[in-house]
């Protein structure tokens, strides 16, 4: 048989991705065998493939390849999400870059846009999953705004609204200036920014030479100011209970209220309260009934309410009117501030604390028995540390706020009636029905309803996703969901453990009754070898493909996977992936060195081989065993260094030594045949994590009739289960190991030639045979290593 000298990663991955696709090796249907099965993390549909993504999914296609070959029915679904605020900022950039403003479009209009930017660009991470060897059941594709999922959507957010669990109400929330929609408190990203605290003073109304001194971040918000407040615990300011105060530069009186929410040591312990703009300030003004002026528009510049600054951005305000309140005499000083502020996830913008209407979903009643499922691992985390970062926000969840203003997603099912009222139903002909028979005017028409114009939260269809990939929601489960839900694992970021996990929870639990997988397996994040986060910005993450076309698939996978233990940030570097590379030319030179010899039935089996073999044996069914409490506990790093050692040192550079044949003679026919049995268990023990090079070479070894059973592909090998090992042997070798080791150190360092190699060869099996019947005898051992030191010189 005539090998390439060199391992192709290219020429093979792309040979063998298209053979697993055209031979559906990758489709799974309900049968018989035990179900093992994941649900994609659905990445944005416009979205590309980043080193997350890369460290995720070879996570996920080492757990279902594993499975496979475990014996299970193993399905990975893939799909994308419709990324309601991503998607249409690009495609609101794209027609601009056209001299198109979204405000000219019809809502139809522009969603045509968007569908053709989605037909467009919807599927390139998809496609570039599969050059990392992704083994996803391509046939069973989902998108978050397709058919299925849409209708599953609708009719959920009716049955909720049913419930009584769906409301609609004015509150406080953070807004985007910039996608202009509202946001959960998940979507925002709080960071440290460096800022001024600004002194203001307000004038008494009935004594104007007096004032107090009221500390704030954000001056610009003065004009939305309805009361001063204070704590009625603090001495400092009982002369201030029951009177009122100007707005600075306002001309207008405030209240002074008193409530112990108030911290009396940040500032001067007087808070002006803008119950509009701040969602504590909006709780004080609902508490004491107090008016809340909305004082910006949509975009973050200053509406009527404004007054001389109507028109201008908020921190063009901020800027002028310190100016302003400082030629009044008004500012007492100015600090320099640190302070945690909110951006929002999708645009990076500061958002904007505003006071809207909204839709609103209530949490409480649901989170109930998905904290319980979590904290009595049910749910196992791995790793469990972030059980009690589960616990903190299960405790304190608050409503999720699941309207948007965008026009890509999924347009709330509300249907208002002229008076205003209005009606939920799943299409506009039921919610006819409805309103002729709740109002009693039989004479309305379709043309008299109008739908909310709001859309769906992205979350608002992704929570339901490890149920609506296999069948409708609510509804009765139809035998896919029967077979394949609860799933076996979701592996994500801990980042999105309440954005996404506890809503899917509160979903499975809330529409199956149960559980929607049984364990969560949480990545860390992938950072550069200074630690900082892998990003476009920063300049300092690899193109993936790139990585890919220099060092394989496998090289990079394994690169990745030695670095990634769970739930801890993985420090990359390149040189990783480079020695993945040379794993994966070991393996071949490996193979390349076992096809060239030649064997002989006439050959007699010397009985070092015997004791070589049987040591190989035990070593392999010893690590089979570790390896299935690593799996067990989701320590993929661990099981993969354990696999690299076991081939690079034990069988490439331990037994194939020992059995390796006199040059140009023939090796006996026994030894070769187990060496090739042993070669094929490795490879389908490392399949799992570096998928090509192990089909390449157990395809070689399986044309030539070496494997157990004479199957299409290495997909369909099944691991056997291994033997106990006789450990007092494994002890005992790893005794003769050592020895030998240090015999050819001290003639490496002395610079001893080896007189007789072969013959040290030929001995080796009376070597391990003394130190095995003399284990127990510490002077015995020391004669044979005297035996053996003898031999090596």
């Amino acid at each position: 048989m005539e090998l390439a000298s060199k391992y192709t990663p290219r020429e093979v991955e792309d040979k063998w991705y298209k053979f697993w696709q055209e031979h559906h090796l990758f489709e799974s249907k309900p049968d018989t065998r035990p179900a093992f099965s994941l649900v994609i993390p659905p990445p944005n549909v416009t979205g590309v493939l980043h080193m997350g993504h890369m460290l995720n999914n070879t996570i996920q296609d080492i757990l279902v390849r594993r499975a496979r070959m475990k014996g299970y029915n193993a399905l990975w679904v893939p799909g994308t999400d419709h990324a309601s605020i991503a998607t249409e900022a690009k495609v609101v950039a794209k027609l601009a870059a056209q001299g198109i403003k979204k405000t000219d479009l019809t809502r139809e209009e522009f969603l045509e846009h968007v569908w053709d930017w989605t037909h467009t660009h919807g599927g390139i991470i998809l496609e570039q999953l599969k050059r990392l060897g992704a083994s996803c059941d391509w046939s069973r594709t989902a998108f978050t705004m397709d058919e299925e999922r849409s209708q599953s959507v609708i009719d959920v957010f009716v049955d909720l609204y049913r419930k009584g669990l769906i409301y609609r109400g004015v509150r406080v929330v953070n807004w985007d200036p910039q996608a202009l929609t509202a946001l959960s408190d998940e979507e925002v990203v709080y960071k440290e920014t460096h800022g001024k605290l600004y002194y203001l003073r307000y004038h008494l109304q009935d004594d104007p030479q007096k004032y107090i001194v009221v500390a704030t971040t954000r001056p610009e918000t003065i004009m939305g100011d309805t009361a001063v407040c204070i704590n009625p615990t603090d001495e400092r300011y009982g002369w201030l209970k029951g009177k009122e105060v100007i707005v600075p530069g306002q001309g207008r009186a405030v209240p002074i209220i008193e409530d112990e929410y108030v911290d009396i040591s940040f500032g001067t312990g007087c808070l002006k309260v803008t119950p509009a703009h701040d969602i504590n300030d909006y709780n004080l003004g609902q508490k004491h009934r107090l008016a809340s002026i909305d004082i910006f528009n949509d975009n973050g510049t200053l509406n009527e309410y404004g007054g001389k600054y109507a028109g201008m951005d908020r921190f063009a305000v901020r800027r002028q009117i310190v100016e302003d309140l400082q030629a009044e005499g008004l500012v007492e000083k100015v600090e320099d501030y640190t302070n945690k502020v909110g951006y929002s996830e999708r645009t990076d913008v500061a958002i904007e604390p505003k006071l809207s209407m909204q839709w609103f979903l209530s949490m409480q009643k649901m989170a109930v028995p998905a904290l319980e499922a979590v904290m009595s691992d049910k749910i196992q985390l791995h790793p469990a540390k972030f059980k009690n970062t589960y616990r903190h926000w299960m405790e304190n969840i608050k409503d999720w706020c699941i309207s948007r203003q965008l026009w890509w997603g999924h347009r709330i099912p509300a249907y208002y009636l002229p008076d205003g009222s209005f009606v939920v139903a799943a299409t506009a002909e039921e919610a006819l029905e409805l309103a002729r028979r709740e109002q009693g005017k039989a004479d309305l028409q379709i043309s008299d309803l109008r739908q909310e114009e709001d859309s769906l939260d992205t979350w608002f269809s992704s929570w339901l996703w490890p149920i609506s990939v296999f069948g409708h929601v609510p509804g009765e489960p139809n035998e896919e969901l029967r077979y394949y839900y609860p799933t076996s694992c979701l592996v994500t970021g801990p980042d999105i453990l309440f954005f996404w996990v506890a809503r899917m929870i509160m979903a499975g639990y809330e529409y199956m009754g149960d559980m929607p997988f049984r364990h969560v397996y949480l990545t860390g994040i992938v950072r550069d070898d200074k630690g900082r986060k892998m990003s476009k910005t920063l300049g300092n993450s690899p193109d993936p493909l790139d990585l890919i076309d220099k060092y394989g698939a496998d090289g990079v996978r394994m690169g990745m996977m030695m670095a990634a233990p769970a739930g801890n940030d993985i420090f990359f570097d390149e040189a990783l992936c480079e020695q993945g590379r040379n794993f994966c030319n070991k393996i071949w030179n490996a193979f390349r060195l076992v096809s060239l010899w030649q064997s002989s039935d006439e050959t007699p089996r010397p009985e070092y081989a015997l004791l070589g073999c049987r040591w190989m044996r035990m070593r392999i069914d010893a690590v089979k065993i570790e390896l299935e409490d690593l799996f067990a506990k989701y320590r993929l790093s661990e099981a993969l260094t354990l696999l690299y050692k076991l081939f690079w040192d034990d069988f490439s550079g331990r037994f194939l030594e020992i059995v390796k044949p006199a040059y140009g003679s023939p090796i006996d026919s026994a030894t070769l045949a187990e060496t090739k049995v042993f070669f094929v268990e490795l490879l389908e023990l490392l399949h799992p994590f570096m998928p090509f090079i192990t089909e390449e070479v157990w395809q070689h070894l399986n044309s030539e009739g070496n494997t157990s059973a004479k199957e299409i592909s290495i997909m369909k090998a099944v691991i056997a289960d291994p033997i106990e090992p006789d450990e007092a042997f494994l002890v005992s070798f790893a005794h003769m190991l050592e020895v030998v080791a240090g015999i050819r150190s001290v003639r490496l360092g002395k610079n001893i030639p080896q007189k007789n190699y072969w013959y040290w060869r030929s001995s080796l099996h009376t070597t391990a045979v003394w130190i095995v019947l003399s284990l127990s005898s510490l002077i015995y051992r020391k004669y044979v290593r005297w035996s053996i030191l003898r031999r090596e010189l």
